[in-house]
Formats: C-alpha cells, sequence, structure tokens
C-alpha cells in the first residue's frame, strides 16, 4: 500500500471511530446508567476536510455505523415520545396552581 492509500486509510478510519463512538455514546443514553452521570457533550460529527471517498475495504464497517445509527435512532425517537407522555401524565397528577377552583372533598362524618 502507498503512502498516500494509507494515509486514505487512517483517515477513513479516524473518521469511522469518530462516528463509532458518537453512536455508543447515544446507546448508552438509553440505558439506565446514563443517570448515573452527566449526559455527553453535544459535538455534531463533520466529514474531515479532504477525506474523498470510502475506501472499499471499510464498507462494511461503514455500513455497521449507519445500522448502528439508524437503530439508535428508532430508540432514541421512541424514547422522547415516552418521556413526553410520561411528562404529560405527571403534569396531570400534579397540582395545577393557576387553578384555584379545584374541588376538595373533606370527610364531615366525624
Amino acid at each position: 500500500m502507498s503512502g498516500t492509500a494509507s494515509a486514505w486509510n487512517r483517515a477513513w478510519a479516524q473518521a469511522l471511530d469518530r462516528l463509532e463512538s458518537d453512536v455508543a455514546s447515544a446507546e448508552a443514553l438509553l440505558l439506565e446508567e446514563h443517570m448515573l452521570r452527566e449526559l455527553p457533550k453535544f459535538d455534531p460529527w463533520t466529514p474531515p476536510a479532504g477525506l474523498g471517498p470510502l475506501p472499499l475495504d471499510m464498507r462494511p464497517r461503514a455500513d455497521a455505523v449507519l445500522r448502528r445509527q439508524l437503530e439508535v435512532a428508532t430508540k432514541l425517537a421512541a424514547a422522547m415520545s415516552g418521556a413526553a407522555m410520561h411528562s404529560l401524565v405527571i403534569g396531570k397528577m400534579v397540582e395545577d396552581r393557576r387553578d384555584p377552583a379545584r374541588p376538595s372533598y373533606v370527610d364531615v362524618a366525624m
């Protein structure tokens, strides 16, 4: 492998490493362990300048990363929907201070 091809493969390997790291962080958000630590800082991935086309031998790895990203996106959307529904239910259970006209029930049999 020539020096240029080797540098090209290294650049792509580093780019895929970053994408895999981002997916792993998103996967960790879906686990309960994320509650025990701070959320990861949002740092969107951008392709490095001059990266060029994907080397053919890295296609399986890139496809695997894409599959993981799509799975995580689906799971995160479901988790967000669930959190929104949970928030709605909790909001209905919490006393609304803006509505003081709520009925009160008092046991006067004593």
